[in-house]
């Protein structure tokens, strides 16, 4: 039986190894945890708390700044600090609300707002919204608008992104061993909205253990499938997602709700069970601390708000000092300045690299054509850098350069070491704002 797949994409060194093995570990935080008002796309949360209030874990401290935002809660007991702006692993600025912990972890309480069977489908989305969650693989799109579809009767799929195809990162597949059954508990969650719907887990084939205990759990469940996708890079990007598990089809402009799906993070799909069944907010989250400059990699459950370095501290420092720091996976994370900047929700990993092998000097494009066949979008990208490097917009757009997917497989490949996806990314940088400028003036 062909294996479910896409057209395009690599196999990189995974680096795996070294984390998989290591069981979910709790790390608790330090004296202080920052809040960023903005940890989500969409407008950025407003305060709900000032200098001096003292704050339970779970409490909610900030409200959603529209419709398209998110609350965010203290995930500790303690003292507001501060408001004012701290600095994010992009190294931008944003509005926080810092918390001093008092070390004694008193919650808020937290309790179902009811059984399940007699939840409404808009009480489950307002839990989900309440409690803040969002796109927990790094996107950060609100969930409960994601969830709210102007045609919820047209949705055929709900898909558990399983696939955790970045190199080094782990965290999804402990997740999977160690709590299936929230996994699949938030799964079912989903499918309640969706009648029609039918729920997909759609995991990479070189997790073979995860695949045997999903299937056991989902065993005689008429509405639930395992799928073993092939394991390969970007697997686990949304449109390449949707097109391996159900052959349909989605571009740039279009959601997949478009084609009839809904798809979710593993760490997302946990939250949404949490919230429903368990009545929390969404307060911590999984991050895998890995790389060869790492002296003890591990799988960390850890509190929003806490630093990089404590994360690093947790996992014994450097083994050797590193010539490159990265938020999130090698191929789509953020090169780091520095540790003093707080998880967020949509933290992955902190990757520490004793070598920074995008260092090397580019050279001139030698017209090999490899980029070309590892792109999963199916464009030309060194044509597409070509044509951002030389601000040509017409050119740029007319070569279907929104169709990038920035996974980084043209930059990875290229034997020049030119950042094609860099250039390419800057340039759909400018051509959004651009349209979303004029999506504004509209409206006003």
């Amino acid at each position: 039986m062909a294996k479910l797949t896409f057209v395009g994409g690599l196999h990189p060194y995974d680096g795996k190894e070294l984390s998989k093995d290591k069981p979910i570990r709790e790390l608790l935080p330090g004296n202080e945890l920052v809040y960023p008002l903005s940890q989500h796309i969409g407008a950025p949360a407003r305060a709900a708390v000032k200098k001096g209030d003292r704050v339970l874990a779970g409490q909610k401290i900030a409200d959603p700044g529209g419709i398209v935002s998110a609350p965010v809660h203290a995930t500790v007991s303690g003292t507001v600090k501060a408001l004012e702006p701290r600095r994010l692993v992009t190294g931008d600025s944003c509005m926080s609300i810092v918390v001093e912990n008092d070390g004694l972890y008193e919650d808020a309480g937290f309790y179902p707002v009811a059984p399940l069977e007699k939840l409404t489908k808009e009480e489950i989305i307002g839990i989900i919204q309440e409690a803040g969650i969002v796109g927990m693989g790094g996107a950060g799109f609100p969930t409960h608008v994601k969830l709210s579809p102007k045609t919820p009767e047209k949705i055929r799929h709900v898909i558990a992104n399983c696939a955790e195809c970045e190199p080094y990162l782990t965290s999804d597949y402990r997740r999977m061993l160690e709590e299936p059954e929230k996994l699949v508990g938030g799964l079912r969650i989903l499918l309640r909205l969706f009648e029609h719907a039918t729920g997909i887990l759609a995991v990479e084939d070189n997790k073979p253990d995860c695949i045997r205990v999903l299937r056991e759990l989902t065993k005689g469940s008429g509405r639930i499938s395992v799928k073993a996708l092939k394991t390969k890079y970007p697997q686990g990007a949304e449109r390449q997602l949707i097109y391996a598990v159900t052959g349909r089809k989605i571009n740039f402009s279009m959601l997949p709700a478009a084609v009839g799906c809904i798809v979710n993070n593993v760490d997302t799909m946990v939250a949404v069970y949490r919230a429903v069944i368990e009545g929390r907010p969404l307060m911590e989250r999984i991050v895998t601390v890995t790389g060869d400059a790492v002296a003890a990699p591990r799988n960390f459950r850890v509190r929003i708000g806490m630093s990089y370095e404590e994360l690093l501290n947790g996992a014994g420092g450097f083994r050797v000092p590193p010539e490159k720091l990265v938020c999130g996976g090698p191929m789509m994370g953020f090169a780091m300045f520095g540790l003093d900047v707080p998880v967020t929700k949509t933290s992955t990993a902190l990757l520490a690299f004793s070598h920074d092998e995008a260092a090397a000097e580019p050279g001139p494009c030698i017209g090999c054509g490899r980029c070309v066949e590892v792109c999963p979008g199916r464009v030309v990208p060194s044509r597409l850098a070509a044509a951002a490097q030389n601000g040509e917009e017409e050119v740029f757009l007319k070569l279907q350069g929104m169709e990038c997917c920035e996974c980084g497989c043209c930059s990875y490949i290229c034997p020049a070491k030119r950042p094609l996806t860099q250039w390419i990314k800057s340039m759909r940088k400018l051509e959004l704002a651009k349209r979303n400028a004029a999506h504004s003036s509209k409206a006003n």
